[in-house]
C-alpha cells in the first residue's frame, strides 16, 4: 500500500517539469510560425520579396540598357545570400532580354549562369548524372542556352569552366554547350553571303545589301541607286536600288515589242532578322526551245578535242543531220519568264516603281522600255492594274 503511494507520488512530481517544457516548446514553436508568416525570415528573403524581385524589378525600369540589366541581376545577388528562387529569376530576367537589347550579348547570359549557386547540383555518382539531378536548375540554363542558339550568341570558353562549376563535367547543360560548340562554329560563316552583324536599321543600306545578293548570280550586273526626284512627273520622293546586267539588257532590246513586260512583286527577302520587299521586271512565261541533240553520245569513232581549234566547238560537223542549237542559255532565263531587272524602293508604291521604270529608260541598253507597255502584277489582291505606255501613263480597271 505504501509503495503503491509513493510511486503514484513520484509519478505526479515527474510530470510536472514535462508538462512545463512542452508548453515552453509550444511557444516557441507559436513564435517562428507566426515570424514566417508576416514574411520576416532571419535572412531578409522570402517569397513575397523575391517574387518582387522576379515580377516588378524589370518592368520598373525606367532607363532599359544593358548597365541597367546588369545592375538588377547584381541586386538579386546581394538580396540572398541562399539566392532562393534564382530559377524563376533567370526565366524573368530571360523574357525581358529583347525589351533591355541585351539578346545577342554573351556578358550578360554570363551573368545569368552566375547567379546559381556553386557546387550544389554536381552529380556525385552515374544514377544523378544521367536521371538529370535538380531537374529544374539544368532545365532552366538548357533553356538559357537554347535561348543563345535562337539569337546568334557563340559561347566561349568561360562559359564551358561557369557551367562546370554549377553543374560538373557530367551535366546535362556542359552537354548542350559541347553540342553547341561543334555545330555552331561550323554554320557561322557558312552563307557566302557575308552580312554585318548586327544588320543596320537604315533601309537604304538594307536594300542595297539585299539587291546585291540578289544579282551576285551574274557578276556583271550593276548595282544603282536613283531617286525618283529626277523624274519630272513622280509623286511620290523616295530612293529606288535597282539591279541589272548588260546581258539583261540585251535580252531586253531582243524583247518583242507586241508583248508588254511585267513588274511583279512584292516579294520577301530576309536578312538575318530583317525583311525588305522586292521586285521583278520581267517578261510573260515562255518555253524554252529545246536543244536537238544529234550527235550518238556512245560513238566513239570521230571523237574531237575541246582544247584544239575552240572555234570548231560551236560550228557544224560534216555528216550531221541538221545544224545543232548553240545558243547558250543566259542564268536570267527561267521557265517563268525571263528576268530583266530587280529593285527596292523606299515606298514600294506603284507610282515609286513608275519612275523606276522612267530611269532605267535613261540608262544605256534599256531604250526598248520606251516602245514597251509595262503592266504590274502585285501579289497581293489589288482591284487595278497600273500601265506604262511611251508616253503616257493609264490606269485600267
Amino acid at each position: 500500500m505504501l509503495l503503491t503511494r509513493s510511486l503514484r507520488w513520484s509519478a505526479s512530481v515527474l510530470q510536472l517539469p514535462m508538462a512545463r517544457f512542452s508548453t515552453t516548446l509550444r511557444q516557441c514553436s507559436t513564435k517562428r510560425n507566426e515570424e514566417t508568416a508576416d514574411g520576416k525570415p532571419e535572412d531578409g528573403g522570402g517569397k513575397q520579396g523575391s517574387l518582387i524581385v522576379r515580377t516588378n524589378l524589370f518592368e520598373s525600369a525606367a532607363k532599359k540598357d544593358k548597365q541597367t540589366y546588369i545592375e538588377m541581376v547584381k541586386i538579386f545577388e546581394k538580396r540572398s545570400v541562399h539566392r532562393r528562387n534564382h530559377v524563376e529569376f533567370i526565366y524573368a530576367a530571360l523574357r525581358h532580354m529583347e525589351e533591355f537589347g541585351v539578346n545577342k550579348d554573351i556578358a550578360v547570359y554570363k551573368a545569368l549562369i552566375d547567379v546559381m549557386p556553386k557546387g550544389k547540383f554536381i552529380p556525385t555518382n552515374i544514377f544523378q548524372a544521367e536521371f538529370m539531378h535538380y531537374p529544374r536548375q539544368q532545365q532552366c540554363i538548357i533553356d538559357l542556352l537554347e535561348q543563345m542558339e535562337d539569337n546568334g550568341v557563340m559561347p566561349d570558353y568561360e562559359m564551358e569552366a561557369m557551367l562546370v562549376n554549377v553543374f560538373g563535367k557530367k551535366g546535362h547543360p556542359v552537354r548542350k554547350y559541347w553540342r553547341m560548340m561543334y555545330w555552331m562554329p561550323k554554320f557561322k560563316n557558312l552563307s557566302p553571303w557575308l552580312l554585318p552583324n548586327p544588320v543596320p536599321d537604315d533601309a537604304l543600306e538594307l536594300a542595297r545589301l539585299a539587291v546585291e545578293r540578289m544579282c551576285s548570280i551574274d557578276p556583271r550586273s550593276k548595282i544603282q541607286v536613283f531617286d525618283t526626284q529626277e523624274v519630272e512627273s513622280a509623286i511620290d520622293h523616295t530612293w529606288v536600288v535597282s539591279g541589272q546586267s548588260g546581258e539583261q539588257s540585251e535580252l531586253l532590246e531582243a524583247h518583242d515589242r507586241q508583248e508588254p513586260v511585267y513588274i511583279e512583286g512584292p516579294f520577301v527577302i530576309w536578312l538575318r532578322n530583317r525583311s525588305i520587299n522586292y521586285y521583278v521586271l520581267k517578261s510573260a512565261p515562255k518555253p524554252l526551245p529545246p536543244i536537238e541533240e544529234t550527235d550518238d553520245p556512245d560513238d566513239v569513232s570521230n571523237l574531237h578535242n575541246p582544247y584544239v581549234g575552240l572555234d570548231l566547238r560551236f560550228r557544224k560537223r560534216p555528216g550531221s543531220g541538221s545544224a545543232v542549237s548553240t545558243r547558250r542559255r543566259s542564268v536570267h532565263e527561267q521557265e517563268d519568264g525571263i528576268i530583266y531587272a530587280i529593285c527596292c524602293t523606299g515606298s514600294s508604291t506603284k507610282d515609286s516603281l513608275l519612275s523606276w521604270i522612267r530611269l532605267l529608260e535613261k540608262e544605256s541598253g534599256n531604250g526598248a522600255l520606251s516602245s514597251l507597255a509595262v503592266l504590274f502584277k502585285f501579289t497581293s489582291p489589288t482591284s487595278e492594274v497600273m500601265v506604262s505606255g511611251a508616253e503616257t501613263s493609264t490606269v485600267q480597271q
